[in-house]
């Protein structure tokens, strides 16, 4: 063993071996609406206690929390969220609220991924189709189990929705369509700030409730239009975004349906396509590289890739000027403009 290894021990093995612990705990604490009580104020331990229904390890429960900084602790021994956390798990605030994902995390990603060996070896997916069941299907034959899916893609989305508002000259622009919409939330923000759009979601029919109930909730004025893009063509549209979704899919049908946005858009119009994008030398963004993984468990063929490899097949499509520019942390977008 060399010197510097055993300077260093086994921590960083052990922590990454040992993250679904740390992980668990956050999940387990948005379950039990840990982050819910304290949405009104600080609260006493007993206080919290009372208000989550923990029987055993509350208290290792909230100060793991701290530890992570989810959680703050007064000196006087007060539990409160954390600025991170009043914005992101605060269920009073829907613009911004991320317990959503978290919720499907814990209830269907969480034991998928304990099949992922048998994702990389069998190459087939380990979610609801592991036995013989349709996810698609299944989810959207049921409005509640559906609403509850949207919102979490609302939640994984939302850092980027934040930054594209800003991210993209708009104001040249006056027609957008958000293929894939989910709930409608990005397109909700971009009208928010930049009134002077028309904004339309483009998704399956069943979507089109959910979608008009979070446009008259949040109050902006949004259109649905129904369909299949996987079937028909897209909307005509200045701009096409396509937020989360060409990572579902194969290569084929990746550039299918950049495609296919080629012969929607106008001449002038862009693409922009947003994902957990790879870094080009696949070193260091690990969540983009787990987000492909999280692929190979969910889907057939999907996987997650690097803003060159997204740009190059733009310009296999026919855009120019294509570009990569990073959202957040773990969001970056490509931009293609059609001649």
């Amino acid at each position: 063993m060399s010197e510097s290894a055993a300077a260093t021990g086994p921590e960083p093995i052990l922590d990454l071996a040992f993250g679904f612990w740390a992980s668990q705990a956050l999940l387990s604490a948005v379950e039990l609406g840990v982050f819910r009580a304290l949405a009104g104020g600080p609260l006493e331990f007993g206080e919290l206690q009372a208000a989550t229904g923990i029987r055993r390890g509350a208290r290792d429960l909230f100060d793991v929390l701290v530890a992570s900084d989810m959680l703050d602790r007064d000196a006087g021994g007060r539990y409160s969220l954390t600025e991170l956390t009043s914005l992101y798990l605060d269920e009073t605030k829907p613009d911004t609220y991320l317990g959503g994902l978290l919720e499907m995390a814990n209830r269907r990603l969480y034991p998928f991924w304990g099949h992922l060996t048998d994702a990389l070896r069998t190459g087939k997916p380990q979610n609801e189709t592991r036995h013989g069941g349709d996810f698609f299907p299944t989810l959207y034959a049921d409005p509640d189990r559906l609403r509850g899916f949207l919102r979490s893609m609302s939640g994984r989305s939302m850092g980027a929705i934040r930054a594209l508002v800003d991210a993209f000259p708009w104001k040249d622009y006056r027609t957008v369509t958000d293929v894939g919409c989910a709930q409608g939330t990005l397109l909700a923000h971009l009208v928010k700030r930049h009134p002077h759009l028309a904004a339309t979601g483009f998704d399956l029919p069943a979507v089109q409730a959910p979608f008009e109930e979070h446009a008259a909730r949040l109050g902006v004025p949004l259109s649905f239009a129904g369909g299949d893009f996987l079937a028909e063509p897209l909307p005509g549209s200045e701009v096409l975004i396509f937020g989360h979704i060409l990572h579902d899919w194969d290569l084929d049908r990746k550039r299918e349906l950049i495609a296919k946005a080629y012969a929607a858009l106008p001449p002038g119009g862009a693409i922009i396509v947003y994902e957990a994008l790879i870094d080009d030398e696949r070193r260091s963004h690990a969540y983009g590289m787990l987000m492909s993984l999280n692929m190979a468990v969910e889907t057939e063929g999907g996987f997650d890739f690097t803003g060159a490899d997204c740009a190059g097949w733009l310009r296999d499509a026919g855009f120019v000027d294509t570009s990569v520019q990073t959202l957040t942390g773990h969001e970056g977008m490509v931009v293609g403009f059609k001649r």
